[in-house]
């Protein structure tokens, strides 16, 4: 007599996912700010808007995955700082157009439920709501067998943030001789993943556990090293100084990210000996052969997040930013012209 059909049978154990939900609670909780009314299992998560710190309120949203750096994540088997990257990817958008994040949400789906390998990985996500200033107040995840192959699973996420209409950053009015400020990132963050992997891996043969001097660290703890979340200098500088436009490098570098916050009739002129390069970019681009206009197309080099304010304000946000502990670089200037930025070393 054949056993009777169910669902643990078919492959989803609700029993692991009603275990993951309570072991993700204490990291939840963590998160929540004063505008949360909810708590988390319920079919949506509720947020309050303090109506009196915003005269015209205007939401921002961004949604963001964290490509295939999961699967450095899973050849390692640590997934405690991946969480961090989903939310940095979301919330790093949102603040470009100069919004408080209020809220995040994850989607975590998986071949097999383990609810210790899903309580790491939304640990991960509570740490960077708390870097955000977010709160983490729903999400959902989803057991589906034969999808996924053992062991590896996707995490996405959605952040909501709001600004008043009057203060929503632009671009539009960069004028030339405008400054342009870097914030330096903490690695490859979540972008260029796939070219890393082919040449690491593929192309070298390299493991994960091989000491790299210059970092040292290995291959992988450098490659894991989670994204940087820039939402509170920011904001800090939001509260004091005009910020014209701001730009977060991620997929396509440089060239495809810092044009995105310049208007028609305007291009960046960037000077690259402003800043040294960080050791891992230059190990990509070193044992990969890589033309460097290839690596600023496609990696951050070292370079988060631009910043654009008006050349009277550029020596006093980069005193303020070193004032919070930050080490923000004079990139170069708006310039007139249409086209592709200007990379140059030295500028003339």
């Amino acid at each position: 007599m054949t056993e009777p059909l169910t669902y643990k049978s078919s492959g989803v154990d609700k029993e692991a996912g009603y275990e993951s939900v309570k072991r993700m609670g204490a990291f939840v909780k963590k998160t929540f700010t004063p505008g949360v009314l909810s708590d988390i299992g319920g079919f949506g998560g509720l947020f309050q808007i303090d109506k009196d710190a915003y005269e015209e309120p205007v939401l921002v949203s961004g949604t963001d995955g964290v490509g295939t750096k999961l699967m450095i994540a899973f050849a390692m088997d640590r997934h405690d700082t991946i969480g961090q990257d989903v939310v940095a990817m979301c919330a790093n958008d949102v603040i470009c157009q100069g919004a408080k994040p209020l809220f995040f949400l994850d989607y975590i789906a998986t071949g097999k439920l383990l609810p210790e390998k899903v309580a790491d990985i939304v640990k991960g996500v509570a740490e960077g709501c708390i870097q955000a200033g977010a709160a983490l107040i729903g999400g959902e995840t989803a057991e589906m067998p034969g999808l996924y192959q053992d062991g590896e699973y996707d995490v996405a996420g959605f952040c909501v943030g709001m600004v008043d209409k009057k203060k929503i950053i632009t671009g539009q009015s960069l004028q030339p001789g405008d400054c342009l400020i870097g914030l330096p990132s903490s690695g490859v963050h979540s972008n260029g993943f796939s070219l890393v992997r082919k040449l690491f891996f593929e192309k070298l043969g390299w493991s994960l556990d091989r000491p790299l001097p210059d970092l040292d660290q290995t291959l992988g703890e450098a490659l894991l090293t989670p994204t940087r979340i820039y939402v509170k200098p920011v904001l800090a500088c939001l509260d004091k100084f005009q910020i014209k436009g701001i730009s977060h490098i991620t997929g396509g570098g440089f060239y495809e990210n810092i044009p995105r916050m310049i208007p028609e009739g305007l291009t960046a002129k960037i000077d690259l000996t402003q800043y040294k390069v960080p050791p891992i970019f230059q190990i990509i681009q070193r044992e990969g052969q890589i033309d460097t206009k290839e690596m600023y197309g496609t990696f951050n080099m070292g370079i988060g997040l631009v910043l654009a304010v008006a050349a009277q304000d550029c020596d006093p946000v980069i005193h303020y930013l070193q004032s919070l502990n930050e080490a923000p670089v004079l990139l170069g200037h708006i310039i007139e012209g249409e086209g592709e930025i200007q990379l140059c070393h030295p500028c003339e």
